[in-house]
């Protein structure tokens, strides 16, 4: 078994308590690959913001576990010689087993997420307590989810939405021990979130999504003051890098997420965590697809994959400074 105190890793314990006093959010930033990790630290240290380093089940079985492992080591260590240690986590994004979230805690990970949203209330419950029970052994942080996210992400697939009811939360934390709560409020996986009929046009004809269910968040502070909230599928498809995809070959069609403004007000909230992942998916393949059709003569990775480091990486500063609040925070 390797502890994640033995790489460097810290639990989000810490990190959630400033965050809701300070009235900012932690950026989760999946990654999957060593241009991804880089990015991110390069961007959360300059900002000097602390950082989840965000890994799904299929993240993993493509990245390995044991590079996984050692790639977390090696960004604690990179960071410090950025010239700023900033608090890490290496977080399980969707776990949806005991089995898996075992093992990510057996192997490093300092916080995992065990999503039992698809189950029964009852099951829900007892599966999210039987992860807390062993993770809290070693010290590791658990994450549980009450509602349904729609879209797709990875393995996370849900044609539908279900918010999440506020009536339950108060029971669901306490059976379960749950050290933070992703709660469903209209946020939503992948780079199409909502569909044009579910959206306005502004006047440059740019799709508008449904305002976030901030009433349901209120509700929830309500019955949990100061429990940390988590929110996932909050990428905002910046549309002038789908429009790079566009313009190079790419077919991302009717792609809209959600109004960073909409994001910056959940980040004042007890919203502590904020999940992107599809943003960096586009800023790579926008940077990508522009050098392959500007210089179809290129065939050094290294030429395409290093400008696609630097476009997520302002991605991500802009994130931490203007969206999430967490620059300055570490």
């Amino acid at each position: 078994m390797t502890s994640y105190k033995e790489l460097g890793l810290s639990n989000t314990t810490e990190m959630f308590k400033k965050a809701v006093a300070g009235g900012y959010a932690i950026p989760a930033y999946n990654f999957n690959n060593m241009e991804q990790m880089q990015a991110i630290i390069q961007a959360c240290v300059e900002t000097k913001s602390p950082v989840i380093l965000q890994v799904s089940s299929g993240a993993r079985n493509y990245a390995n576990g044991t590079l996984l492992r050692n790639m977390a080591k090696g960004a604690v260590e990179y960071a410090k010689e950025l010239g700023y240690e900033i608090p890490i986590s290496l977080h399980l994004d969707h776990g949806d087993t005991f089995e898996l979230c075992k093992d990510c805690i057996d192997n490093g990970f300092s916080s995992v997420m065990i999503d039992g949203s698809s189950h029964s209330y009852e099951d829900n419950v007892a599966l999210t307590k039987r992860v807390v029970e062993y993770a809290h052994k070693f010290d590791v942080t658990v994450e549980g989810e009450l509602g349904v996210l729609a879209g797709v992400e990875d393995d996370v697939v849900s044609e539908t939405s279900t918010y999440t009811r506020p009536e339950e939360v108060e029971d669901f934390v306490g059976k379960t021990g749950v050290d933070s709560l992703a709660i469903s409020i209209g946020t939503s996986h992948g780079a199409n979130k909502f569909t044009p009929a579910q959206c306005t046009r502004n006047a440059e004809g740019i799709l508008i999504p449904p305002p976030l269910r901030f009433d349901i968040l209120e509700e929830i502070e309500k019955r949990i003051p100061g429990f940390p909230i988590v929110l996932h599928g909050s990428s905002s498809v910046p549309q002038d890098q789908v429009a790079i995809i566009n313009a190079n070959g790419g077919k991302m069609k009717d792609s809209v997420g959600i109004p960073e403004e909409q994001l910056r007000t959940a980040a004042k909230s007890a919203v502590c965590k904020i999940n992107i992942d599809s943003d960096g998916r586009i800023a790579m393949t926008a940077a990508i697809r522009k050098v392959m059709v500007e210089k179809p003569e290129e065939f050094d990775p290294r030429k395409y994959l290093g400008p696609a480091r630097e476009s997520l990486k302002a991605i991500y500063m802009k994130k931490n400074e203007n969206v999430l609040g967490s620059a300055g925070k570490a």
